[in-house]
């Protein structure tokens, strides 16, 4: 498709001729809601970074295996903020499997997510999806979807899953994930996955190639990214690289977890 071809389900609002991170992810995942602009800076970012599509795998597995622990632990409801486009084995396909009165709101700013996201759940009474902004929580908490769908005087599960280190620091992530956490009832978890700062030569390119986008990556050391679980009970095995976190096999793991290149964790509000 050449880039200023518009399919169907393009709403009118995007730019087609500027790289997205959402769309970028769905490419890296095998996915078809993307344009070639997305495709052309996936490929120079793989590039520089060839383990950009293991990692995006890697990561989607510790999203699953999470959602799978979460309704272990009780949890029926999802607020998935920054959802990104939907493929194989989204939060509700994996939670409404194990138990079909699992609700789930997915959030996200990229229209293409959202649009796909809707048309997924056109028949699914129990999820729903809204284009709002993550660092702009009360307009996601207070939304007419959000009371319909959640109850928050009952433990949730609030995802966060690769999407913060898109949000640099005077946005207000910190302060934005405190305040989701506050709304949250005891009980409740937050699933959280980052990208870690990589060696500064590979980051200056990186980052010189996310000029293109509107989403520009943000680099945070792991000890930044523990701040997010501030005043939380992290569960084992605490704040690891994805294929570290409860591995269905040790072979999941690999001999290299590092080049995974995002760490992930789950904790509990007291």
């Amino acid at each position: 498709m050449a880039s200023t071809e518009r399919p169907s389900w393009a709403p009118d609002a995007i730019d087609l001729e500027r790289p997205n991170a959402a769309r970028i992810y769905d490419y890296l995942l095998g996915g078809a809601a993307n344009f070639a602009q997305d495709r052309a800076f996936a490929e120079q970012l793989l590039t520089m970074m060839p383990e950009a599509r293991s990692a995006a795998r890697l990561n989607r597995a510790f999203l699953r295996r999470a959602v799978r622990f979460c309704v272990g632990a009780g949890i029926r409801q999802f607020l998935d903020v920054g959802s990104g486009i939907p493929t194989a084995g989204n939060v509700h396909e994996i939670a409404q499997r194990m138990d079909p009165s699992c609700r789930v709101l997915y959030v996200d700013t990229e229209p293409v997510a959202v649009k796909h996201s809707e048309l997924m759940l056109r028949d699914n009474d129990r999820a729903a999806a809204i284009r709002a902004d993550l660092v702009d929580p009360d307009s996601i908490l207070n939304s007419d979807l959000a009371r319909r769908l959640l109850d928050f005087d009952e433990p949730m599960a609030l995802l966060l899953v690769s999407m913060l280190h898109f949000v640099p620091d005077e946005a207000g992530p910190f302060e934005a994930v405190a305040r989701y956490v506050s709304a949250m009832a005891s009980g409740s978890y937050l699933v959280l996955s980052h990208g870690i700062e990589i060696a500064r030569e590979r980051a200056d390119q990186v980052g010189k190639l996310y000029e293109q986008s509107p989403t520009r990556g943000v680099g945070r050391r792991f000890e930044d990214v523990e701040r997010f679980f501030t005043g939380l009970e992290l569960i084992e095995p605490g704040l690891v690289w994805t294929p570290q976190w409860r591995p269905e096999s040790p072979e999941d793991v690999g001999d290299h977890p590092e080049s995974a290149v995002i760490v992930a964790g789950v904790a509990r509000k007291p």
